[in-house]
C-alpha cells in the first residue's frame, strides 16, 4: 500500500475502525483523565485536522473493522 493510504484523518479512521470521531480524537489529544494513546510518530495535528497512521490505529484499537 502506498504512503497516502497509510495516513488518514480522524474521521476516516473512525469510520474504518467503527469508532466515534470523538474517541479517536481523544486518543490523539488525551483528556483530563487520560494521556494521549498514540505515540509521537502515529498522530499529529495539521492545522485544525488530526492525522493518524494505519499502524497507530491498529496498535491502539486493534484490527480494522469496516474496510
Amino acid at each position: 500500500m502506498d504512503a497516502l493510504h497509510e495516513i488518514m484523518t480522524v474521521a476516516e479512521a473512525a469510520a474504518l475502525w467503527g469508532k466515534s470521531v470523538v474517541t479517536v480524537r481523544q486518543a490523539c489529544t488525551g483528556y483530563k483523565k487520560a494521556a494521549p494513546r498514540f505515540r509521537e510518530n502515529e498522530a499529529r495535528q495539521s492545522g485544525a485536522t488530526w492525522l493518524v497512521t494505519r499502524d497507530g490505529m491498529t496498535r491502539v484499537f486493534g484490527p480494522e473493522k469496516n474496510s
